[in-house]
């Protein structure tokens, strides 16, 4: 009987790549890989390749979300497969789907964790992870559809006291990456739109390149940081709700926030 294996590959780069699931890749009879659920941008697929020995099959989100009985899971009946993800594997509901698919089909699943953006973001700028209520992702708008629910998410964390945090959509197929301006932009806009104006006094903060030798990390209100230029992607954006006195100080501290955080 065969095994898929998720493997976490980290945030950045191929180092992420923890001993464990090196191993895990070393010995599978084939390995895939997915990069269309977050951006790598330190990744060289070619070095990972020479580092597990191995050649690595790259699926499109077709293949791991509509057609994985033809591709990875049709393998994984048989034989020892790895699948390389980004993050911390299950972390995406992809992933999720694809594992209870493999339990469908009598195939064992095995889980080799990573680091990842979910315990990253809070750590860069000091905020308490137990403080998080539901995160939220936030599309590209398009003609026909530009969801109200994320800022619907992100409101209520707000009144019960909460951070949020924001996913930035990814088209990796068209090499468009969301910023942390245009999260703030959408956000606002549906702030503005319902009269609320419950965020234009919030404490945000972007996050960018998260585990590269240089991230950027800044925080502040939304004047400070809508036209920030936080650089090249991934980016990722928290949108705080009621700040713990040492909250507030990290913020300033290790995020560049306004001093005038502290009086409020």
């Amino acid at each position: 009987m065969g095994k898929l294996v998720f493997v976490g590959l980290g945030l950045w780069d191929e180092c992420d790549l923890t001993l464990r699931g090196l191993d895990e890749a070393r010995k599978a009879d084939k390995v895939y890989a997915e990069f269309y659920t977050s951006i790598m941008g330190g990744l060289n697929v070619e070095h990972l390749e020479e580092l597990i020995g191995k050649r690595i099959l790259v699926l499109s989100r077709k293949d791991v979300e509509e057609n994985p009985n033809e591709s990875i899971l049709l393998d994984a009946l048989e034989k020892n497969i790895v699948f390389l993800v980004p993050g911390d594997p299950l972390i995406s509901t992809t992933h999720v789907d694809l594992r209870l698919r493999a339990l469908e089909m009598g195939i064992n699943t095995k889980i080799i964790h990573a680091p990842s953006i979910v315990s990253a973001a809070p750590s860069f700028c000091g905020l308490f992870n137990y403080k998080f209520g539901s995160s939220v992702s936030i599309p590209f708008p398009e003609m026909s559809y530009f969801p109200e629910s994320p800022y619907l998410v992100v409101r209520r964390n707000r009144f019960r006291g909460l951070h949020t945090l924001v996913y930035l959509d990814i088209k990796a197929d068209a090499s468009r990456y969301m910023t942390v301006n245009e999260g703030i932009e959408f956000l606002i806009h549906f702030d503005s739109k319902k009269r609320r104006q419950v965020l234009r006094d919030a404490v945000m903060v972007g996050v960018a390149r998260a585990g590269s030798p240089e991230p950027v990390v800044r925080a502040g209100l939304v004047d400070d940081l809508i036209s920030f230029n936080f650089g090249s992607p991934p980016h990722i954006l928290i949108v705080t709700g009621k700040l713990h006195f040492k909250e507030a100080e990290a913020l300033v501290k290790l995020a560049g926030a306004p001093k005038k955080i502290l009086e409020r």
